[in-house]
């Protein structure tokens, strides 16, 4: 026996019947789909969609009662490197597990934005004669004393009207996509 059909045979047992699972999603609200997704993904879900959540819940749970990718397609994923986006490269590259365990479940790092400067970094602008400085932090920026996700929401924070953050900013020229 292959080590895929033996890691497909323990997610099966561990995930029960697998149309009885699919079958269970359609009964769920937001809530159940969102800790669901937390069980088999190792990571909080990112949206409320429903439909959005039972397709990838329906997804992984024929992935994992599947067995996953062989070794020979991580191979070659890996092998095309740099051309795969990170967070497809990441998940198809989590460790192997045995018979008797369940299947690995990673906590993956988003990648950070090559256009971003350093964490401790501090940008400035002035924006109707009034100076704003935005410190860069490991997760996200501060800005007057508040932790914000993006530089988009400090952009709109400040104008009043939705802003691209890196061009609000100075790190991105305007038309830049266009010159590249």
């Amino acid at each position: 026996m292959t080590k895929t059909a033996a890691r497909a045979r323990a997610n099966a047992r561990k995930l029960g019947n697998v149309p009885t699972q699919l079958a269970a999603l359609e009964t769920m609200n937001v809530g159940a789909l969102a800790e669901k997704y937390r069980e088999l993904y190792g990571e909080p879900a990112r949206t409320r969609n429903k439909d959005y959540l039972k397709k990838r819940l329906a997804w992984r749970i024929q992935e994992l009662a599947g067995g996953g990718l062989p070794p020979g397609a991580v191979a070659l994923i890996n092998q095309f490197g740099d051309q795969m986006p990170e967070r497809w490269r990441m998940r198809m590259t989590r460790p192997a597990t045995t018979e008797n365990e369940a299947p690995a479940l990673l906590h993956p790092v988003e990648p950070r934005d090559p256009r971003l400067p350093p964490p401790g970094a501090v940008l400035r602008r002035v924006f109707e004669g009034a100076a704003h400085e935005v410190t860069v932090c490991d997760e996200g920026f501060e800005y007057a004393g508040q932790r914000y996700k993006s530089l988009s929401a400090i952009a709109q924070h400040i104008t009043g009207t939705r802003w691209n953050g890196f061009l609000f900013f100075g790190l991105k020229k305007r038309g830049a996509e266009d010159a590249a």
